[in-house]
């Protein structure tokens, strides 16, 4: 299983390549570099660190400014303190791992700003590495305030982003506080991966281009959706959110999740992609079950002959081979969101299905990029992450994106 993201080989980006700094273009040579990484990373009860994968995938910038005689001060979130300071938020618990995943000892700021943290930062010699503590210990943090944002820049020569996981929040360590390095921020690996990636589907993308979109509501695809219209051949509709489909059609659901309030979007994306031409895939079987629990009875059968007081929990054998031939005779494969409820055995046949079917078109010289929290842990689950093109670290940033929305946190670097 790969551990960290992986780059396609060769990415097309936007513009915003042409007019900022790279890491290629800029010499770390005794500077101190103001990182900001998405270090929030699940813990255990004991504060073990379950999933390392976002701090993995920072390494890599990291590692090539200490190499170049640049020293490193990284910030970042940890969850969602609400009364400021708490020992379950601090980013002390990360400190044993990243010391060890970098190879040498990461000093730990117990405070992000103030005279001590400055002192710090302004002691660092080349090659050293410090962690300031958890920036949402401040509201200031998420209220992007200007004050804050100009204490952090005080810390650093220039400032670098490679958090695409907070790209959409103009927050003042991920936006703001490049309004205090013009000329001298830059994206860092990982962030230039992520936007040149989503930039090949978005606006590069080799044809027929099929977009797989799951999970359980529509509210939370609606966007992305109907931007995805414009450019995809075919889409393929799977999860929960299927169900607000049907009922649009008419068909019964019995128990399944369903929005009641959102048919009528669901009928104007039917409306659309036909009017498109867009090829609007729904499963044409389900696996229904008579409760939603991991022994419940189940049995499959068409969507159109759904029994009352059974809920669809996956994807059917037909659906399957349906969606499974339209993502081999793809060029181009957005995933985003599971087929059903993977995380219980019973139900997970649909999305390995997909997923594998995604891998076995890359295989075939497909580019896939898969984004958001539930299919980044479903290839990871299945150990297919090393076998699709890109797999994002960014769930809201990435959706955002493909909805066509700005994001702050790359706008600011531009």
């Amino acid at each position: 299983m790969s551990d960290m993201p992986r780059s396609f080989p060769t990415p097309i980006g936007p513009d915003i390549f042409a007019r900022m700094k790279t890491m290629a273009t800029t010499d770390f040579k005794g500077k101190r570099a103001l990182i900001r990484v998405d270090f929030n990373v699940p813990l255990n009860a004991e504060f073990q660190i379950t999933d390392d994968t976002r701090i993995r995938a920072a390494l890599p910038t990291i590692n090539e400014i200490l190499a170049n005689g640049g020293s490193v001060i990284l910030m970042s979130h940890l969850g969602r303190p609400k009364e400021g300071p708490t020992d379950k938020y601090s980013l002390r618990h990360l400190m044993p791992h990243l010391s060890t995943l970098l190879g040498r000892e990461v000093l730990f700021a117990t405070d992000c700003i103030g005279e001590d943290v400055r002192g710090m930062a302004a002691a660092l010699r080349p090659g050293q590495v410090l962690m300031l503590e958890n920036l949402r210990f401040y509201k200031e943090e998420e209220k992007g305030d200007s004050d804050f944002a100009g204490r952090l820049a005080a810390l650093g020569d220039m400032y670098v982003n490679d958090a695409f996981g907070t790209a959409h929040r103009a927050h003042a360590s991920t936006t703001i506080v490049a309004d205090f390095f013009k000329g001298n921020s830059l994206f860092g690996h990982l962030m230039a991966a992520e936007v040149a990636n989503a930039e090949r589907v978005l606006r590069g993308a080799a044809k027929p281009l099929t977009a797989i979109l799951g999970g359980a509501k529509v509210s939370d695809k609606i966007l992305i959706i109907d931007n995805l219209l414009n450019i995809a051949d075919c889409v393929i509709i799977g999860g929960g959110m299927s169900y607000t489909f049907f009922r649009a059609k008419g068909l019964p659901i019995g128990k399944s999740i369903c929005e009641d309030d959102k048919l009528d979007v669901a009928r104007e994306v039917m409306r659309k992609a036909a009017e498109k031409g867009v090829r609007l895939l729904l499963p044409v079987d389900h696996v229904v079950a008579d409760a939603f629990a991991a022994d419940a009875k189940t049995q499959v059968c068409s969507v159109n002959t759904t029994p009352d007081g059974w809920m669809g929990l996956d994807i059917g054998p037909e659906t399957i081979n349906l969606y499974r031939e339209a993502i081999l005779n793809s060029k181009t494969l957005l995933w985003n969101g599971p087929m059903g409820v993977f995380e219980m055995e019973k139900f997970q046949t649909g999305t390995v299905s997909v997923a594998n079917a995604v891998a076995d078109a890359t295989a075939k010289g497909a580019f896939s990029l898969v984004g958001g929290g539930d299919s980044v842990a479903a290839v990871n689950k299945f150990d297919l992450a090393d076998k699709v093109s890109y797999v994002s670290t960014g769930g809201g940033a990435m959706l955002e994106f493909f909805e066509g929305k700005e994001l702050p946190g790359v706008k600011a670097i531009g």
